[in-house]
């Protein structure tokens, strides 16, 4: 199952999620399975998502869906800090 990771600083953890929770049906009409945010113990300006799908083809279109109409609006993500780190994972070992 490949996994969109990203992750990036950001000015305020609540106006961030309330962003992230208005894209609830994006990301569901993008076909994710399923999602994580983290924070680093230390960090509360910086937070890591992980989005889970049935495909890579799906992961990069909705990588494109950030880059293009998310990330580039300052409205639609308000307490974004810097540019977002990405990169698509496959799953290589479990136990």
């Amino acid at each position: 199952m490949p996994t969109l990771h990203i992750e990036h600083p950001i000015t305020d953890f609540d106006t961030w999620l309330a962003a992230f929770n208005r894209f609830d049906e994006a990301r569901a009409q993008a076909g994710v399975r399923g999602q994580r945010v983290q924070q680093p113990t230390d960090d509360p300006n910086y937070v890591i998502v992980h989005l889970d799908f049935d495909s890579t083809e799906q992961a990069e279109a909705f990588l494109g869906f950030l880059k293009e109409r998310v990330w580039a609006d300052s409205e639609s993500s308000p307490a974004l800090a810097g540019t977002p780190r990405t990169m698509i994972l496959n799953t290589a070992a479990t136990r």
